[in-house]
């Protein structure tokens, strides 16, 4: 396989693709993505604290949140809405970001593309509600994508325990 070969292979297969399946309707699993008070149940890392800095649920708006640990390590991050077709489909620009919420570069890796583009959706069927997060590298040059590709495993792996305290949440509020 030529260089040129092996550089463009992540452009097309460089999506994440993770989905969990939820016994609560479209509705609530929606509104637990954009109302503050029930993101601040169990968005993020488990031992991390949200805090809400801006949600502002329309195409072009954000919500820039930030993440205190127990220890006092902090971080930020920005969804920049795209697309809302409530209650079905949220599509945004996802970044780390300081606490003004400009883009920064991953806390862990120089590589990290800046930004994702993202595209949630939630079906529902007999009251569950099977939600698909899908996420690319959004203007991103070859080694981001490489990058992003190799971190799918630990993408999978966060994704699962944030859905598990998600499942958690739903289950206190039916």
């Amino acid at each position: 396989m030529s260089t040129a070969d092996q550089q463009g292979q992540y452009r097309d297969s460089s999506d994440f693709v993770i989905s969990q399946t939820f016994d609560a309707p479209r509705e609530l699993v929606f509104q637990s993505w954009v109302e503050p008070e029930r993101l601040a149940q169990w968005w993020g890392p488990s031992g991390f604290t949200l805090s809400v800095l801006a949600l502002d649920l329309k195409p072009g708006g954000i919500f820039h949140y930030g993440m205190r640990a127990d220890n006092g390590y902090e971080m930020w991050g920005k969804f920049t809405y795209q697309q809302i077709d409530a209650p079905e489909r949220i599509v945004s620009i996802l970044s780390f970001a300081d606490q003004q919420g400009n883009p920064v570069q991953h806390p862990g890796s120089a590589t990290w593309p800046l930004e994702s583009f993202n595209t949630m959706t939630l079906t529902e069927e007999d009251g569950k509600t099977t939600m698909t997060l899908r996420s690319t590298p959004h203007q991103a040059n070859d080694e981001q994508h490489k990058t992003f590709v190799e971190g799918h495993s630990s993408m999978t792996e966060g994704f699962k325990a944030t859905f598990a305290q998600l499942a958690r949440y739903l289950a206190t509020v039916q």
